[in-house]
C-alpha cells in the first residue's frame, strides 16, 4: 500500500532482483566486447556490413518492420566508420548500442516509473536477469524489445496526460513496435494492461490510438518498404515456425523445469516436518544434484538455441509485464476484481519469499553456467574459424581455390556455426585481410546478391577491396 513500510524479508528480495538485473545489464555489453560476440551468428554479417558501410542495401530494407535496431544501433556504428574510416571501431560501437540495451532500458524505466516503490522497475530488473540471458549472445532483435518494453510499459502507466507525455508514450511505443514484428505482441499486451484502470480513462484511449497509428505505419512500411523476392521466401518461412513447440525442446528449458519442479517438490515435501526451514533445506540438495550433473554427465551447449528462444521472449515478457501493472495497480488500490486477485497472490508471494528467492537464485546459477560454458567454446570456435581464414589450407570444389570448408573445424564445436554468416566472420577475425574465406558446405541461404557485392567491391571504402572480391565472388556464385 501507499507510503507502508517494507517488511526486511521483502525489502531484500527486492534489493536481490534488482541486484541481479543491474548484474546481468552491465556485464552484458562487458562480456560481449570482450569476447566479440558481437560477431556470433547473424552479427557476423551485419558487423561486415557495418565495416563496409552497407548495412541498408545488405539487408536491413528487407526488414523495415525492424527499423529501431537499424536506428539505434547499425547506422550509428556506420556513421562511425565513416567519419574514423575505421571498420573495427564501428564494428564495436555496434556490439556495445546492442548489448547495453538492457541496462539503458532499465535506467530509463527506472526513471518513467511512479508506481509504489517502483515496483514496475523491480519486474523489469527481474525480467532482465531471468530471461534474457536465454537470448544472450545471439543478435536478435527481441533483445531490443525487450529493453523497450519496460520504459514503455511504465510511461503508458505513468506518463502525464499533457501533450508532452503523449507524444513521449508514442515515441517509445513506435519504437518498441519497429524492433521486431513480434513486439507487435507486446505493444497489444501494455495496451491491454491499461484497460484495467478503465476503457475511458486517458491513459487507455491513449494507448488505443498509438497502436491504431502504429500498426497502420508498420502496414506501410511493409508494402513501400517490401523485402526482396529472395528474402521475402526466407521470412515466410521463419514466420511460419517462429512459434513452433519444437523450439522449447532445448537442454537449457529441460534443466530450467525440472530445477524448478523438483525444488517446488521438495519444499512442498519437506514442509510437512518443517515448515519455517523446507526452502533453505531444499535448496542444497537440489543445488548439490546441479553440480554433479554439470561435471559428470552434461555434454549440452546452449548456443543456437539462443535464436530461437527469442519466442520464449515474445510469450514471457507479456505475462511478467501483466503481472507487473497488476502488482503496481493493487498497491494503488484500484479498485478492480483483477486487482484484488492480484493482491491476494501478492499475499501468497509475500508467505513465500524464501522459496521464490531461492528459485531466483538456481535460475540465476543456471544461466550462469550455461553462459560460460557457451562464452568459453565460442572463444575456441572463433580462434579455430580465424586460424582458417589465415592458412594456407583450400577446398577448390567449394567453388574457389581461395575458399576453405568449415567442416575443417572440430566437430566439438559444431554447435557454434552459423552457415550462412561464417564467410563474414573469417573476414573480421582475419583483421580484413584472410588467406582464405571460409565456407560452411551446407550452406543454404546466401545473404547478397551478385549485383549487391559488386556493388560494394567497387566501392571506395576502409575494408580492402581484396576482401570485398572474396564475398563478391562467393556471392555471385549462389545468387
Amino acid at each position: 500500500m501507499p507510503g507502508r513500510t517494507l517488511r526486511l524479508d521483502d525489502r531484500s528480495f527486492r534489493l536481490l532482483v534488482i541486484g541481479a538485473g543491474l548484474g546481468w545489464a552491465m556485464a552484458f555489453p562487458v562480456a560481449a566486447l570482450f569476447y566479440q560476440l558481437q560477431l556470433y551468428g547473424d552479427g557476423a554479417m551485419f558487423s561486415y556490413a557495418v565495416a563496409v558501410r552497407d548495412v541498408w542495401a545488405f539487408h536491413w530494407h528487407n526488414v523495415s518492420g525492424r527499423m529501431s535496431v537499424f536506428l539505434l544501433t547499425l547506422l550509428p556504428a556506420e556513421t562511425l566508420v565513416w567519419i574514423t574510416g575505421n571498420p573495427s571501431a564501428g564494428i564495436i560501437a555496434y556490439g556495445f548500442l546492442f548489448y547495453v540495451s538492457p541496462l539503458i532500458g532499465l535506467a530509463v524505466t527506472y526513471a518513467a516509473d511512479r508506481s509504489p516503490g517502483r515496483i514496475i522497475f523491480v519486474y523489469a530488473c527481474g525480467s532482465t536477469a531471468l530471461l534474457c540471458p536465454l537470448i544472450f549472445g545471439f543478435p536478435t532483435e527481441m533483445w531490443l524489445a525487450h529493453a523497450l518494453f519496460w520504459p514503455t510499459l511504465a510511461m503508458s502507466h505513468y506518463a502525464r496526460p499533457a501533450v508532452a507525455g503523449a507524444l513521449l508514450v508514442f515515441a517509445t511505443s513506435l519504437l518498441l513496435a519497429f524492433t521486431h514484428e513480434g513486439a507487435l505482441v507486446l505493444l497489444v499486451a501494455i495496451t491491454a494492461t491499461l484497460a484495467l484502470r478503465g476503457l475511458w480513462s486517458a491513459v487507455f484511449v491513449r494507448a488505443v490510438a498509438n497502436l491504431l497509428v502504429i500498426v497502420a505505419l508498420a502496414a506501410l512500411a511493409k508494402i513501400f518498404v517490401p523485402p526482396d523476392d529472395y528474402y521475402a521466401d526466407a521470412f515466410l518461412r521463419a514466420a511460419l515456425n517462429f512459434f513452433d513447440p519444437a523450439i522449447f525442446e532445448v537442454r537449457i528449458v529441460v534443466v530450467l523445469l525440472t530445477a524448478i519442479i523438483a525444488y517446488g517438490a521438495s519444499v512442498m515435501l519437506v514442509s510437512k516436518w518443517l515448515p519455517r526451514q523446507a526452502c533453505m533445506i531444499s535448496l542444497g540438495p537440489l543445488l548439490g544434484a546441479l553440480t554433479i550433473y554439470w561435471l559428470r554427465f552434461d555434454h549440452s551447449l546452449h548456443a543456437d538455441g539462443r535464436y530461437y528462444l527469442r519466442t520464449a521472449l515474445v510469450l514471457a515478457i507479456p505475462l511478467v509485464g501483466a503481472l507487473a501493472a497488476i502488482t503496481a495497480m493493487v498497491r494503488e488500490e484500484i479498485d478492480l476484481e483483477l486487482a484484488r486477485l492480484g493482491h491476494s497472490l501478492i499475499s501468497r508471494r509475500d508467505r513465500a519469499l524464501c522459496a521464490l528467492a531461492s528459485m531466483f537464485m538456481v535460475v540465476t546459477t543456471i544461466h550462469l553456467v550455461e553462459t560460460g560454458k557457451f562464452v568459453a567454446s565460442w572463444v575456441d570456435y572463433r580462434d579455430a574459424v580465424a586460424g582458417l581464414a589465415m592458412s594456407d589450407q583450400s577446398d577448390p570444389k567449394l567453388g574457389d581455390p581461395r575458399f576453405v570448408s568449415a567442416a575443417r573445424i572440430r566437430p566439438a564445436l559444431a554447435a557454434l556455426s552459423w552457415f550462412s554468416t561464417v564467410p563474414y566472420l573469417s573476414i573480421i577475425l582475419s583483421n580484413f585481410a584472410p588467406n582464405r574465406l571460409v565456407i560452411d558446405p551446407a550452406g543454404n541461404y546466401f545473404w547478397l546478391s551478385c549485383e549487391t557485392a559488386t556493388k560494394n567491391r567497387d566501392a571506395a571504402l576502409a575494408v580492402p577491396v581484396q576482401a570485398r572480391e572474396l564475398v563478391r565472388v562467393y556471392s555471385c556464385l549462389h545468387r
